[in-house]
Formats: C-alpha cells, structure tokens, sequence
C-alpha cells in the first residue's frame, strides 16, 4: 500500500498520521464508514475511532501530539501541587478537564507557577485554552495526555476533596428548605460536572460519591448528631471524616435527595428503607446500595458503593497468593480447595474478606471442567464462567431452598454465601459427604468456635466433622502506605499492651506511615488477610469427637504447626508491614 505523502506546508490529517504509522488500516476506516482521508473531519474521526475500539487512548494521544505539535506528557503518579490548585481551583480543573503541570522534579517551579503547562486531552476544542487563561489569568502552554489520565491525575491529587471542602464551607449558606428549592432528578455524574452551577444539594452528594470513589472508600455514613451531621468514608475498614459537620438544618435535603436516587419514598420517615442505584462516573458504571435508618436526631443513611468495572478487574487476576496469606497457610490452604469433595469454611466477622478469599480458591478452581454454582445474598461481584443465583427472600429463594435446587442442577463445585440457619447447614453438609466440594462461610470469632456454632445449629457433630477438610479464621489488617513508610522505635507501653516484653524489643524497628497524599494522611494503604488456619487432621478429628475442651484443641493444633490469629498477624507488625496498633485493633493478645 503506497503510503500518503507529507506536504512541508500543510498539516497532516489524523488519518494520514495513523496511516503512516500503521496504527489504522485503509480497511478499517472504510469500515468505520469513513475514507483514508477522514473527509468527515478530524475530531469526529477520532471519536469514531475510540467508540468501536479501533483505537486506544495513548495511540491516539500520540497521533494528536504529532498533528498539533504538542508535547506528550506521562502523568502515571502525577500528583498536583498544592500551589497549581490556587492557580486553577480544582473544581474548575475538574469542570474544564485539564491539569495543571509542571515536571514532578521542578519543586521550585510549581512554588512560582511561572512554567506551568496545562495538560489537555481535546486539542480540537478551540475555545478551551482561551477558558483556561480567563480562570487562569494568564496564558498557559498546552501540553497533551490521555483523558482517563488527566482523571486520575485529579483523583490522585484529592482534587474532588477540594471541591467538596469548598462546597461543604459554603453549604450551610446556600440551602434552605426541603429539598433546596430544586426539582431534584437522577442524573449521571461525571467529573466535568462537578464544577457546573446545580442544587447546592445535587453538587455536594455528586462529589462526595466522586470523592468517595477517589479515597478508595467502600461505604459513605451520613449521620444526624445534635450538633450538626457527620459524613464520613470508611476506607480499608475504618471511619474517617470527609468533611466538617453540616449544620442540621440541611440533612432532610441530603436525604431527600438521596431517596429519589434511590427511588425511595421520601415522606416516609420513621421506617428503615433499603434502595440502590447507578451512575455514571467518569467512564465507568457504579453502583450503589442505600440503607436508610430512623434515628433520634434523623435519617442515618449509609451508601456502601460497589465499583464493578475496578472489582471485575481485579477480580479477573484474584490467586489465593494475592490474598497477602503466610506462604505455609497458603500451602495448605490451596491444597484443601484442590479436594476433590469436602467442605471448605471460612470465618470470620462482616467485613473480614471471607467472599474475596473463597472466590480468590473458586478462581483457581474455574478451569472450564467443572460446573461451579453459587447461590449469595446479593450477588456483588460477577465470575465468569461460575452461575450465580442471588437469593430473594421475598420472592421465598432463600439459601436452602437455592441450595435444594442448585443440587438437581449437577454440580461439582458449590459456594454458599452464608450458613444462616439450621436448615441451610444441615444441606451443606450433606453436599459435602455426597460427593460435592462445597464452600461457605459463617460468623464465629475463631476456628474452634465454628463446631459449636453447627452444634448450637443442631447439626450431628461427627457427620459435620467427616464432612469438613478445613476452617480458616480471617481477619483484614491495613497496610503500611508503601510512600510515607518510616522506621520507629516500638513505646514500651504499646508494647506492653500488645503482649510483648518491652526488653526483647527495644532494639527492634517497627515501620508506619507518616500519612501522605497517596494514603489521603491515614498512613496505611491497602489490607492483607491474617489467618487462622485449622487443618481437620485424623488427630484433631479424634479429639473433636470426644469433645475435648477448646483449649486442648488449640494446643494440639499449634503441635501440629497451626498458627493463630494473632501469631499470624505478629509476623506481620515484625516484617514491618502493618503497626502494633493495628493488629491490637483487630485481634486479641494470646
């Protein structure tokens, strides 16, 4: 194919320049409906291109920075200055869809902003530098990258914090009323919308669930006190504030404005309420579960968010040994998943990461030869090639009578969500010794307690114990954020309180995080599982039986190399990837 030929006095168009570099073929333009010579126009072209995935991002950025003679930029760990945010306010950076910039190793000039660039990703808006240096107020020079960069560039700079400090400031000065005096409706949220003159009451919850999204949060409190309403995030498992509190007089229209999200009824007050809904954040789907809670000063509600597109991702590379598991637990543990029938039980409190690990084992497992059912109460996450049937306990589906039917559907392998009653752990068990591999979970506080849990159920010890190849406790513990990670001395007193002999410590370096932009100042960033992990051995099996006291049990199982929570979480602290004060938050000193 002759190759279209550059003329020194013209600029190229997008489609000779992807031409030329192979990155487009004649072919496929034309099936784009559009001729080698992009004679619908370059702008239009490019976002054809993208739609049907004939091209990515970066081919595409590097093409544009050619035809516009713009320098590329790589904004990957790009953190905003402090300072570029009072030249461009990050509600207006967010608004535009630009960043401010200056290269990561030129602190002095981010402190003058006297060479910031701003990084756009649509070059064939004509008008949008001309906005930039009206906010700005001065020009800037151009500099090109990708839009889903220029997004997580803002993300990682808590540019969405920003703007809700500053709507929070402001709030209570704005809202009045009900609802706001706005028709409030459901709309998509993006972050070039934070920015844009809507409700007071609209702008604050679409940046919360942008913010939220941002710090990694998995659930969003927003709680009435006396003295005003609290909002907070819980991250990697515990609470932390996103704002000052709002003054009360506006929680009705936070609420309101949530429940018509939700398309709940926002006149009735004194009864719980339980909704969900969907938007659209940046590029990708969210959804989002609301619980709504009668309280003494008003509503409590809780968003728990559920970021699909990230935990599908994530989940498509989950391995047991990305769980953060000691190397011996992780041995036997994958060895008693690899059984060919059985019972596989995880325990452990709400929030511990019991669902993660079991479809982390069911991943290893799903090979394509084995028909793998699950039946969960809700249905979070989405595994491909596994059949996953929600329970609905109002249309009468409940765990055991899903668990009744999944078995007429010819199973090998099975997962139940959650043993909550007699009736469900009685057919569990009965799967297991009839040929099926079957994985569960249910609340007890340890390994051992989980036998007199199925007991206190009514379940035959010993058919539950010949059923069973293996329990694990689990617990999450926060990590120590890999940027702001520092040595310290261990405080004899916190040492004391962790069990420990200050005088065969003092020597030792503990690590924890100074707090940073990249952990949003908490100083961890991340968890790992501590385990707890009871392998059902001839001997243990034998004791069980004869209903020896926990404390035998535990003994003999720590004989036979079992290591307990708070061992496993120990070698932890010791390694230094967690503190003292973290593995006391979340077990026991034994």
């Amino acid at each position: 194919m002759n190759r279209p030929v550059k003329h020194p006095f013209r600029q190229r168009g997008l489609a000779e320049i992807l031409l030329s570099h192979g990155e487009v073929s004649a072919a496929q333009f034309e099936a784009l409906g559009e001729g080698a010579n992009g004679e619908k126009g370059d702008a239009p072209l490019a976002e054809a291109l993208l739609r049907a995935g004939v091209l990515g991002e970066e081919a595409l950025a590097r093409a544009l920075a050619e035809k516009f003679s713009l320098r590329l930029v790589d904004l990957s760990g790009y953190t905003v200055p402090a300072a570029l945010f009072e030249l461009i306010p990050a509600p207006e950076a967010y608004r535009l869809g630009v960043v401010p910039y200056v290269a990561p190793d030129d602190a002095e000039a981010a402190e003058a902003t006297s060479s910031v660039s701003v990084v756009i990703a649509d070059p064939f808006d004509l008008t949008l530098l001309e906005r930039v240096e009206r906010v700005a107020g001065r020009p800037l020079p151009p500099v090109l990258a990708t839009r889903s960069a220029i997004e997580a560039a803002l993300k990682r700079s808590q540019g969405s914090a920003e703007v809700l400090r500053e709507l929070a400031g402001e709030f209570e000065l704005v809202v009045s009323g009900e609802n706001g005096g706005e028709d409030i409706e459901a709309a998509a949220v993006s972050l070039a919308t934070l920015g844009d003159e809507a409700s007071p009451v609209v702008k604050l919850i679409n940046t919360l669930l942008v913010d939220a999204l941002a710090r990694r949060a998995s659930d969003i409190h927003i709680e009435a006190g006396e003295q005003g309403v609290a909002v907070k995030y819980r991250i990697d498992g515990v609470l932390y504030s996103a704002t000052g509190a709002l003054d009360r007089r506006h929680h009705p229209a936070l609420v309101s404005r949530l429940k018509v999200m939700a398309e709940l009824d926002i006149a009735e007050k004194r009864v719980p309420q339980d909704g969900r809904f969907r938007l659209r954040l940046g590029t990708r789907d969210v959804d989002f579960r609301i619980s709504v809670l009668p309280a003494v000063h008003g509503e409590d509600v809780v968003i728990r968010i559920l970021d699909k597109s990230a935990i599908t991702e994530g989940l498509r590379n989950l391995r047991l040994d990305s769980l953060g598991m000691a190397a011996d637990v992780l041995r036997r543990f994958r060895r008693a998943v690899h059984e060919p029938y059985g019972m596989v039980l995880i325990t452990g409190p709400t929030g511990s990461g019991k669902t993660t690990t079991l479809y982390a084992a069911l991943g290893e497992l799903n090979t394509g030869e084995d028909k793998i059912i699950t039946i969960e109460d809700p249905v979070e996450y989405q595994l491909e090639g596994v059949v996953q049937i929600p329970v609905n306990e109002k249309k009468g589906l409940t765990f055991a009578r899903g668990l009744r039917s999944v078995l007429r559907h010819d199973p090998d392998k099975i997962m139940v969500g959650e043993i909550r009653d007699a009736e469900t752990a009685q057919i569990a068990v009965q799967s297991a010794l009839t040929g099926h591999l079957v994985f569960t979970t249910v609340h007890a506080n340890n390994a051992f307690d989980v036998i007199g849990r199925f007991a206190h159920m009514g379940i035959d010890v010993p058919n539950f114990i010949s059923a069973l190849n293996c329990v694990m406790a689990q617990r999450l513990v926060r990590l120590v954020c890999p940027r702001c990670r520092r040595e310290v001395r261990g405080e004899p007193a916190l040492l004391e309180q962790s069990g420990l002999d200050p005088r065969r410590y003092v020597d030792h370096v503990w690590h924890e995080g100074a707090g940073c932009e990249h952990c949003h100042g908490t100083g961890y960033r991340g968890r790992a599982a501590v385990t707890e992990f009871l392998d059902l051995t001839p001997r243990i099996r034998q004791m069980i039986g004869e209903r020896r006291a926990r404390a035998e049990l535990q003994a003999a199982a720590v004989e036979e190399g079992m290591v307990t929570l708070r061992q496993s979480a120990l070698a932890k602290a010791l390694a230094g990837e967690t503190t003292l004060r973290e593995i006391n938050r979340v077990t026991f000193v034994d």
